[in-house]
């Protein structure tokens, strides 16, 4: 069986990653390590993580660099390079995983293929109340599955509760936009070596994931959709600079250009 590496991307909101660590520790296929890719963060994550190391079951490595923005590129390529499992998904610190949630990536990990998750959004309101739970409680916070989607505390409730196996109606068959989430995608590590890992030009919030995926796919990787299967629990935040955004949108666009053999 194939090891796995968990690239868990965080930034300055320990609280949240105390949450994302012990779902974590709930899963039921127990054959990854978890590398933290931090991109700046205070102190206060490193005295977590330090805590979270001395319990946990699985092999925990924290990477730093020094706060001088968004660069997250480059602390994900250094978590690559890091990585000793042969497969590498890739999780955001401010979401929270279902028991299940390796075992499912596991199951579509095929070769040449790499796949794109999906997540469930939750609300301002759900999210304060599950950050002043003791501990994460998936048994707890399924139990209210229904309450929540009707008071608009998740925006899905159906991909949580059935999930479905491998098969050919997941691949994409050309590049598309949407529903590239960097909070949850998985590839195998050799393939994105060979692709040199993300832009590290690409600096600010936004579309460094989709640029990753776009040249894996120009690459001969094929994409799959991780709906109903793997979904993440996205706690809520507000995202302090989208500055880049268009400007980090109009290179990826600029690219597929080029492949496509148009002038720009």
């Amino acid at each position: 069986m194939f090891k796995i590496s968990i690239l868990l991307a965080t930034y300055n909101w320990p609280e949240a990653l105390r949450f994302c660590l012990e779902s974590l520790e709930t899963q039921t296929d127990r054959n990854f390590e978890i590398i933290i890719a931090d991109d700046g963060s205070k102190p206060e994550t490193a005295t977590l993580i330090h805590a979270m190391k001395e319990r946990s079951k699985h092999s925990i490595q924290h990477l730093w660099q020094e706060d001088q923005g968004f660069r997250k590129t480059i602390i994900l390529n250094q978590a690559i390079q890091a990585a000793q499992g042969e497969y590498l998904i890739f999780l955001d610190g401010d979401c929270i995983v279902q028991p299940d949630f390796v075992k499912r990536h596991r199951q579509l990990a095929k070769p040449q293929m790499m796949v794109t998750g999906s997540r469930v959004l939750l609300s301002e309101s759900l999210t304060q109340k599950i950050l002043s739970w003791p501990q994460w409680n998936f048994a707890a916070f399924k139990s209210n599955l229904i309450s929540y989607r009707l008071n608009g505390g998740i925006n899905k409730f159906w991909p949580i509760v059935l999930k479905l196996g491998p098969g050919v109606w997941r691949v994409y068959q050309k590049f598309v936009w949407r529903r590239i989430k960097g909070c949850n995608m998985a590839c195998w590590k050799k393939d994105a070596l060979a692709i040199g890992g993300f832009d590290e030009s690409m600096t600010g919030w936004g579309h460094e994931d989709a640029d990753f995926v776009f040249r894996l796919q120009h690459a001969g990787i094929q994409r799959q959709s991780g709906a109903w299967s793997t979904e993440v629990f996205h706690l809520f935040h507000r995202i302090s600079d989208q500055s880049k955004a268009a400007e980090n949108a109009k290179r990826v666009r600029e690219k597929m250009m080029a492949k496509a053999g148009i002038k720009v």
